[in-house]
C-alpha cells in the first residue's frame, strides 16, 4: 500500500463502523471503527498500511487521527450508551507521550462525547519499548473514563499475562480459529479458562469474528456478553437501527436455549439412570469389598467406564485402580494411596455428595492418562468412602447428547 498516495488524498480516508451486539437486549451496543480509504472506485482497508513496519509512526499517527475525528463526528449523533471501540497498537498510542490523541478525545468530550464510551482495543505484541511505560499511560487514560479490551493474539502464555497485568474491561476472543477442524478440546479449555478470568476480574467478554450461526452459538454458551462478525452485520459507512436484528437474535437464543435444555435433561436423566444402576450395586455388595464391587459394577458398565476407583473424603485413594484398556480390565495397584484433594471441585463435590446424599456426574473435561473427553460419576458409598466411575468418550459418542 503506497503510504504517500494516501497521505496526499486524505480526503478519501474515511471511517466504516461495524456493529457490536449484545446478549441481554440483542440490540446494537457499540460500533468498532475501522479505516477504510476509497482508490480509483474501490473501497479498501487501511489494516495493511496501519500494519506495514516500514511506514514511519508519524504518518500512521496522522491518518489514524484523522480517521477519530472523522468518527467521533458521526458519534456524536448516536444514542448516548452506545461504546465505541478504537483500535490502537502501542506504537501508535504511544506517539507523542500519549497527549496528542488525548487532547483529540478531550475536545469531543467538550462537545458532549462521554469518555466513558471510549474503548481502547489494545495490541503490544510487537511492541519494542518500555512496557512498563506503555501500561502506566494505560491506567492514565483510565482516570478519564476510558475502558480497555485486549484481543487473543495467538500467544496464550503472553495473552494471560497480559489480561493479568492490565486486568482490561473487555476480553475479545477471536473465533476464527473455529473454522479449523484440528480445533479441539483445548479450545474450549482455554475459553472456559478465560470465562472464569472474566468473571473474577469483573471483564466482559466479546466474541468477534462470528461468520456462522454455529459460531454465534458457540460464543453465547461460552459466556459472551457482546458479538460482532459479518453473520451479524458487516462493517459499514453508516450506522443501523439499534434493533435491527433483534427478532432474529431473539429467534436464535430460543434455539440455542431449547437446545442446551435438551443437553442438560439427558446429562441429569443420565446421572439418575447412573443413581440407581450404581446404588442397587453398592447396596448389595457393601460387605463384599472393592474386588466383588468392581465385578459387579463391570457387569452392568463394561460398555460405559473405562476406570473406577475409591477414595475416602480427603481424597485419598482406597482402593486400586480398575482400568479397561484394549486387552480388557485390568487392575493398576500404583494409585493405591493417591490423593486428589488438589484437583478442581474435588472436595466441593464431596461435601455436596454427603449432604445430598446421591451421585453426581461431572462436566466435560480432558482425561491427562488417555487424552479423551470423559464426564466422571462420583458416588457417595458411606460417610467416608466415594466412587467414581469414569465414563469412556465412546460411550458419550453414541449418546452425543452429554457431549
Amino acid at each position: 500500500m503506497d503510504a504517500l498516495e494516501i497521505l496526499s488524498d486524505l480526503e478519501n480516508v474515511f471511517p466504516h463502523f461495524q456493529p457490536i451486539f449484545n446478549a441481554d437486549e440483542q440490540r446494537v451496543i457499540a460500533y468498532e471503527v475501522l479505516g477504510r480509504y476509497q482508490s480509483k472506485g474501490n473501497v479498501i482497508s487501511l489494516g495493511p498500511f496501519f500494519h506495514d513496519d516500514q511506514i514511519p509512526d508519524e504518518y500512521k499517527f496522522e491518518v489514524d487521527l484523522l480517521l477519530v475525528k472523522k468518527a467521533l463526528e458521526k458519534v456524536l449523533d448516536l444514542d448516548e450508551d452506545i461504546l465505541i471501540f478504537l483500535n490502537r497498537n502501542a506504537e501508535l498510542l504511544m506517539y507523542g507521550h500519549g497527549e496528542p490523541f488525548l487532547q483529540e478525545l478531550l475536545e469531543f468530550e467538550k462537545k458532549g462525547l462521554s469518555l466513558k464510551r471510549i474503548i481502547l482495543e489494545i495490541s503490544d505484541r510487537n511492541y519494542q519499548g518500555d512496557l512498563d511505560q506503555f501500561d502506566h499511560l494505560l491506567q492514565y487514560y483510565r482516570t478519564y473514563g476510558i475502558k480497555i479490551a485486549i484481543a487473543s493474539i495467538g500467544d496464550e502464555s503472553h495473552y494471560f499475562e497480559r489480561i493479568g497485568q492490565l486486568e482490561p474491561d473487555i476480553l475479545k476472543i477471536n473465533l476464527q480459529a473455529l473454522k479449523s477442524t484440528a480445533i479441539g478440546v483445548n479450545f474450549n479449555d482455554v475459553l472456559f479458562s478465560l470465562s472464569l478470568l472474566a468473571r473474577k476480574i469483573g471483564a466482559t467478554l466479546l466474541f468477534e469474528n462470528i461468520e456462522m450461526s454455529y459460531q454465534l452459538q458457540f460464543a453465547w454458551k461460552n459466556g459472551g456478553h457482546y458479538y460482532q462478525g459479518f453473520y451479524l452485520h458487516p462493517p459499514a459507512d453508516e450506522f443501523i437501527n439499534r434493533d435491527f436484528l433483534k427478532f432474529r437474535l431473539k429467534e436464535k437464543f430460543h434455539d440455542f436455549i431449547t437446545y442446551e435444555k435438551r443437553k442438560l435433561e439427558a446429562v441429569y436423566n443420565t446421572a439418575g439412570y447412573f443413581q440407581s444402576m450404581v446404588q442397587e450395586i453398592v447396596h448389595k455388595n457393601k460387605k463384599a469389598g472393592y474386588d466383588a464391587l468392581f465385578q459387579a459394577l463391570i457387569k452392568e458398565m463394561d460398555q460405559i467406564a473405562f476406570r473406577m476407583y475409591v477414595c475416602d473424603e480427603d481424597g485419598f485413594q482406597k482402593s486400586a485402580n480398575i482400568f479397561k484398556g484394549e486387552n480388557g480390565w485390568t487392575t493398576q495397584v500404583v494409585y493405591l494411596n493417591k490423593n486428589w484433594s488438589w484437583r478442581p471441585y474435588f472436595l466441593e463435590n464431596i461435601i455436596k455428595m454427603r449432604h445430598e446424599q446421591k451421585g453426581r456426574l461431572s462436566d466435560l473435561y480432558c482425561d491427562i492418562e488417555t487424552g479423551e473427553t470423559i464426564r466422571t460419576f462420583s458416588f457417595p458409598m458411606n460417610e467416608n468412602e466415594y466412587l467414581f466411575i469414569d465414563i469412556s468418550y465412546r460411550y458419550l459418542f453414541e449418546h452425543d447428547q452429554l457431549l
